[in-house]
């Protein structure tokens, strides 16, 4: 009987401890766009479940064979432990590089 009672007291502390609610009900709190055309973008947007994301591109060495456009970002998230995770990231002719606390070097 004490076992039951430990694995329901369990069971329920597990319940509240989960993320509540569904990530597809999350309102946009923030929203800002401007795509300057070729030449670059930037844009940004946080929302109710605490996801954000921004990110600017630019384009280099306009007009010659080594024309390529550099992303620089970031997104947070908070995880199903209920961490904030945040990953900074570069996309350029190096490829992607993220870095974050919780990436391994």
């Amino acid at each position: 009987m004490k076992v039951v009672l430990v694995f329901c007291v369990l069971a329920v502390g597990a319940i509240w401890a989960a993320p509540q609610g569904n990530p597809a009900d999350a309102q946009i709190l923030k929203y800002e766009s401007d795509n300057i055309g070729i030449d670059g973008y930037s844009f940004q947007f946080e929302t109710s479940d605490g996801t954000s994301r921004s990110e600017q591109a630019e384009l280099r060495n306009a007009g010659t064979d080594a024309a390529s456009i550099v992303v620089r970002g970031s997104y947070s998230y908070i995880g199903p432990d209920g961490t904030q995770y945040v990953i900074n990231y570069v996309a350029d002719e190096n490829g992607f590089q993220p870095e974050g606390a919780h990436i391994p070097k």
